[in-house]
């Protein structure tokens, strides 16, 4: 069953559901009305009938990503095998047909302009996609809306990568997503769509800043050699992320670490 999400995006919802995924991949179709072909954002797993489901929405220009993971990325490869589509992302093994996202740049396809964002942090390779003349559903008022991927969910908050500059990328993602216009629709890759960009981003903003205030707290009596400490990362998750699942325990500890991190390089 698609979902028409706004004048753009129609929304196809992904069969694999979970604690990681909320209600299943949020597959977009973006096309201008009248348009003959779509831009397909984010095609998801590689599950039959959910590719056979974006195929019977029209002809596939073009198939972007807005990062590498695999409930994301997966049918890519297929869904261009089948369609003809060139396939873009931001790291360049995952592109076919044509070269790698660029931040900034300004895609045209299926009657959409298409702005690529450039918004590292859950992973260094997320992007997000900006939709400047697109409208909310039933409204005359041209508003825009984002497809934020996995950096801004419909629900709850995002993990971080565990690398080097993951939570400093991420703050800094927020940020500029915060600068664009107030009343962009956001369109997640998982979870519903939020009426507020803005909003949202300073929800995720004061959420990362009270994590990271707890985990500084803490790491005020460690030394240096302990931040890698296994016992002590899955110490501070239990502290700071005490509601986890045990299905989100692995998840919590790798975003632990990565604020340590950055906690570590700050003192430095």
């Amino acid at each position: 069953m698609s979902e028409q999400r706004s004048t753009l995006a129609t929304c196809l919802v992904a069969p694999n559901s979970g604690p990681m995924t909320l209600d299943g991949t949020n597959t977009y179709v973006i096309r201008a009305p009248g348009s003959r072909t779509a831009v397909v954002v984010d095609p998801g797993p590689s599950v039959r009938g959910h590719i056979n489901r974006i195929e019977a929405l029209g002809p596939v220009d073009l198939v972007l990503l807005t990062h590498h993971h695999h409930d994301h990325a997966e049918s890519a490869t297929e869904l261009s095998e089948r369609t003809g589509a060139s396939v873009r992302a931001w790291e360049p093994t995952l592109c076919i047909g044509a070269g790698a996202l660029r931040d900034g740049e300004t895609i045209v396809s299926a009657g959409a302009r298409i702005v690529v964002i450039a918004t590292p942090g859950h992973t260094s390779d997320s992007v997000c996609f900006q939709l400047p003349d697109d409208r909310a559903v039933g409204s005359q008022d041209r508003t825009g809306s984002i497809l934020t991927g996995d950096t801004i969910l419909g629900r709850g908050f995002t993990i971080l990568a565990q690398s080097e500059n993951a939570v400093r990328d991420y703050l800094t993602s927020l940020e500029s997503l915060r600068a664009l216009d107030d009343a962009q629709l956001v369109l997640p890759a998982h979870g519903p769509a939020l009426p507020s960009l803005r909003v949202i981003a300073d929800e995720y903003l004061a959420h990362r800043r009270d994590r990271l205030a707890h985990i500084s707290a803490a790491l005020v009596q460690l030394d240096p050699h302990q931040l890698k400490d296994q016992s002590v990362i899955s110490a501070i998750t239990d502290a700071v992320y005490p509601e986890v699942s045990d299905e989100l325990r692995l998840a919590a500890e790798a975003s632990t670490a990565a604020q340590l991190q950055y906690l570590a390089d700050r003192r430095r």
